[in-house]
């Protein structure tokens, strides 16, 4: 069970602004969506993918490193890796299988035959958005195994977007809907309890040391 008691000590350290910002934002983080990057080689891009993330409430993040292992670029996550939860992985196997045990669809962001434009996916599914490399796209493990394949529709002479900006209008697009839905897409009490701690000892300086000396004067 976790201590509540100490949970409020603990966030008796934050400012008063602080506080009111984690109280605000946790009720709409959601883990209904989530996004996982494969092989992303520009590093900007998995940071900005990432902070697209924590602007529009998606509280996990999943990196496939497979043939690219790169350290998320703070400058452009701009603090972002502090407040979505980051999950890595050495191969896509490995990911896809993680992603599938905790019931979700994996969603191929890419044209394909049997597509779905943006406007008319399913938001009722637990769904991840995967996102592939820069050049190559999504790899055919990812194709083989997805369930189903989501395009935004484009007019103009490009035909392509910098995959950022691609999950930015994705994410955009799905979390307006869900928000709109009945669909029950918050995170749990217990969910929430686990964020505020994390976020709590993300936050106060000597935070191991504070907890010792709560403990000992209990």
């Amino acid at each position: 069970m976790p201590d509540l008691k100490l949970l409020e000590y603990l966030e008796s350290y934050l400012t008063e602004n602080r506080r009111e910002r984690f109280n605000k934002v946790l009720p709409k983080r959601t883990k209904h969506f989530t996004v996982a990057t494969e092989d992303v080689y520009q590093l900007h891009n998995t940071s900005a993918v990432m902070r697209s993330c924590d602007v529009f409430g998606i509280q996990e993040v999943h990196i496939v490193e497979e043939a690219n292992s790169k350290r998320i670029d703070a400058e452009i996550a701009m603090g972002a890796q502090k407040w979505v939860d980051l999950y890595r992985y050495h191969t896509t196997k490995s990911c896809i299988k993680d992603l599938k045990a905790k019931g979700y669809q994996i969603v191929a962001t890419t044209p394909h035959a049997q597509d779905c434009d943006l406007i008319d996916f399913d938001i009722t599914k637990k769904s991840c958005f995967f996102f592939g490399r820069e050049t190559e796209g999504l790899s055919q493990q990812i194709i083989d195994n997805a369930d189903c394949f989501l395009k935004i529709p484009m007019v103009g002479f490009t035909e392509s977007l910098n995959i950022s900006v691609s999950a930015a209008i994705i994410l955009q697009n799905v979390t307006a809907q869900l928000r709109k839905s009945n669909i029950k897409w918050e995170l749990s009490e217990k969910e929430l309890i686990e964020k505020r701690f994390d976020w709590v000892s993300k936050t106060i300086k000597n935070y191991d040391a504070i907890v010792t000396h709560y403990n000992s004067k209990i």
